[in-house]
């Protein structure tokens, strides 16, 4: 992925200061990291291409695995990511060093959900509206792809965190004699999960916001959250409550979205710091790019675009981050 070629002289429009040379990011090259999911490419680049009217050099981002990614964070091999979920990330964070290592102020995206979902035709009709209810051998059977006897879940790709929870959440609510969590490419299994919705077929699937599953199956009108009988979560999250202030629980903390950069480098770039620490970008806005990224404009060129039509939209907030990151670097 060629990315930062393309907008090398993009917004150059932009206030700034009247030399380069004044740009606090002269100079300085950045490592973004993010995990292999493409939907996350636009979330990255835009924090990308702030950095860039600061001044710096930015590279494309690497893909990695999570927890690869903190490690690298912590050794300072990478400079920051923009996809740390908290707390669904918390046991990964907190290993690679946690607060002593990272930079992480502020929080760039809020209101993320996770949770588990079926088909509304099979909810209705079986009165199923929790999780647990799988411990039923004949309702769970009405889920099962391979007739092996259990519901088959498209679960979680592993190392990204909700494989753990899921795992955690089988054994508490007893339904390991039930349900087989499918765990491999999470891309390639929920494409199969939706071709047996089309189907007319009983589905079982975990998923999150923001991205484009929801726009496909849409919860209220294709498919239905499951509750969870009780909050129960693994590692550093075990104290959590799931329980919503309704009283509903779909047995995962609603999560937040954070920029986290190398503690060291942040210190030494205040700029950069009071950039990570200023940027907010609407989980609503990720959806619609991610919705469009599945409709077919997922190509490089595509996702740049997304990017820059963004700032354009929302140029006066953008131009407050860099007004704000340029004072902070004086």
């Amino acid at each position: 992925m060629r990315k930062t070629a393309l907008l090398a002289a993009a917004f150059s429009t932009l206030a700034l200061p009247a030399f380069a040379a004044d740009l606090p990011g002269k100079g300085i090259t950045v490592k973004p990291i993010q995990s292999t999911i493409s939907e996350e490419t636009f979330q990255t680049l835009l924090v990308s291409r702030a950095l860039e009217k600061l001044g710096y050099t930015v590279d494309e981002p690497s893909e990695v695995d999570y927890n690869v990614g903190y490690t690298s964070l912590a050794a300072g091999d990478a400079t920051f990511t923009a996809v740390n979920w908290q707390p669904l990330h918390d046991d990964m964070y907190k290993a690679a060093g946690g607060d002593a290592k990272f930079y992480r102020q502020g929080t760039y995206v809020q209101g993320a959900a996770q949770g588990y979902l079926i088909d509304k035709k099979t909810a209705e009709k079986y009165h199923i509206t929790r999780i647990d209810q799988l411990k039923d051998p004949e309702l769970a059977k009405l889920f099962d792809s391979n007739n092996d006897g259990k519901a088959d879940l498209t679960g979680c790709t592993p190392g990204w965190g909700c494989e753990a929870v899921i795992n955690h959440q089988i054994k508490a609510y007893g339904l390991s004699n039930t349900v087989e969590h499918n765990q491999g490419n999470y891309s390639a299994m929920i494409a199969d999960t939706i071709s047996r919705f089309k189907e007319g077929k009983p589905i079982l699937y975990y998923t999150w916001t923001p991205y484009w599953v929801s726009d496909k199956l849409v919860p209220g009108r294709d498919v239905v959250w499951l509750q969870v009988p009780f909050s129960a979560m693994p590692g550093e999250q075990k104290a959590l409550d799931t329980k919503l202030p309704n009283g509903a629980n779909y047995g995962f903390p609603v999560n937040s979205m954070h920029i986290v950069a190398n503690k060291a480098w942040a210190e030494k770039n205040p700029a950069a710091a009071k950039l990570f620490a200023e940027m907010k970008l609407p989980l609503a806005d990720i959806n619609a790019q991610n919705a469009r990224m599945q409709q077919g404009q997922s190509s490089e060129a595509d996702i740049n675009a997304h990017v820059n039509g963004w700032i354009k939209a929302h140029q006066a907030q953008f131009d407050g981050w860099i007004h704000d990151a340029l004072a902070a670097a004086k």
